[in-house]
């Protein structure tokens, strides 16, 4: 599950961790699960932003041909209006071209939507995000070290809590050559407490998908309601995004969408892994979108629409990673210094068929870019990712 712009040390981190699995748009068929009437829907009007993003088209360009993906799209908005660019295919059999209105996987940037119902629970009182996780799981974070009696959810939701990456065991090619499996969520989470805690908790930031696992649970014991159920409820609906969904163990992606592709090693052909049961992500990174969905939903939360004042203080409230660029993390929230000035937050993901990254600003300037192939891509694909993010944001700027 991986994750904007967001720095090269999120994407390492999903790199590892399933290439950030858990860190474009058009229709080149139909894949399991979806409808033939989805497949055959009309591509979504884009108002088009006055500006012609120049740097921009040329990063997507090289994304799309040096670079190795098939295919790139980046959705975004400034004071000018919306866009959406895309760039190369959909489809390397058919050469499909991208559509504007593509979903895909988003892997990791299903973390804020998580982070989001937590929040919302602890705005409502029933939540102490400084509570140990024992008082809503008892006897689930046990073993090996890992006491759930001394991790608090807070440090769930911001990589603090020191417990091990249930990925660090689930491998990418047990994903890539067995892309149907189920898996629970509770022996994922018992995969990682085999393992002794990377450290005590609030010591450190470390990337682990396992939190957010426990998150999920902890969702599920408060309010009687799956996780999937409390984030349509509190967040899909509200906010009205038609093209974002929680799949469960459905394989397909429904509505037009690009082919998600993984590369093995290094020469070999591209691998079609579009047909996907994401139960190995669960609430960690399962979510699929499209890039005016993701943000509307990253502006809504940043701007207040979502949250309480003081739950959203403290989602924004950050922690530094260490990373050269500045990047720092909250709760299922990442802010990173912008060359024009100001934070970039949201997130980034990667999950085997699709790379994604998200940010927007608190005066309203939002991108979300997906690359269809990951893991396998090219070093260059990961850096030109990372910058897309930066060039969306400051393009009005540019002059």
């Amino acid at each position: 599950m991986t994750r904007t712009h967001l720095p090269r040390k999120q994407l390492t981190t999903y790199k590892r961790a399933f290439g950030a699995l858990l860190a474009l748009a058009a229709v080149a068929g139909v894949t399991a699960g979806a409808r033939p009437d989805d497949a055959r829907a009309r591509p979504e009007t884009v108002p088009r932003a006055t500006t012609d993003h120049p740097r921009l088209r040329a990063l997507l360009h090289r994304l799309s041909t040096t670079d190795g993906s098939p295919g790139v799209l980046v959705a975004v908005r400034d004071r000018t209006g919306r866009a959406v660019l895309t760039s190369g295919v959909a489809d390397v059999r058919r050469h499909t071209p991208l559509r504007a209105d593509s979903r895909f996987r988003i892997g990791s940037m299903t973390k804020p939507f998580v982070a989001t119902v937590v929040l919302q629970l602890a705005g409502e009182g029933r939540v102490v995000l400084d509570a140990p996780v024992e008082r809503y799981l008892p006897g689930v974070v046990r073993g090996h070290g890992n006491d759930g009696r001394k991790v608090t959810v807070r440090q769930l939701l911001q990589h603090t809590s020191g417990l091990p990456d249930y990925l660090d065991d689930l491998k990418p090619q047990d994903i890539i050559e067995h892309p149907l499996t189920h898996y629970a969520t509770r022996d994922l989470i018992r995969l990682a407490l085999t393992h002794r805690p990377d450290f005590e908790p609030g010591a450190q930031v470390r990337y682990s998908n396992t939190g957010y696992l426990l998150a999920g649970l902890l969702i599920e014991r408060v309010t009687g309601h799956t996780y999937a159920d409390e984030i349509r409820r509190r967040v899909i609906a509200p906010l009205h995004l038609r093209r974002t969904s929680l799949p469960g163990d459905a394989t397909g992606i429904r509505g037009p969408h690009p082919r998600g592709y993984v590369r093995t090693s290094k020469g070999e052909p591209l691998k079609d892994l579009t047909a996907l049961n994401p139960s190995f992500a669960g609430p960690s990174g399962d979510m699929i979108s499209n890039g005016a969905d993701m943000n509307r939903f990253l502006d809504a939360l940043v701007r207040g629409r979502l949250l309480r004042p003081a739950q959203l203080r403290q989602m924004m409230k950050t922690r530094p990673t260490g990373s050269p660029d500045g990047g720092a993390y909250g709760l299922g929230l990442e802010s990173h210094p912008l060359p024009c000035g100001g934070l970039a937050w949201g997130y980034d993901g990667g999950v085997p068929g699709y790379q994604t990254i998200g940010a927007v600003t608190v005066d309203g300037r939002q991108a979300t870019a997906m690359a269809n192939l990951y893991p396998g891509e090219a070093q260059a694909q990961d850096d030109d990712m990372r910058a897309v993010i930066p060039t969306a944001l400051c393009a009005a700027d540019d002059g």
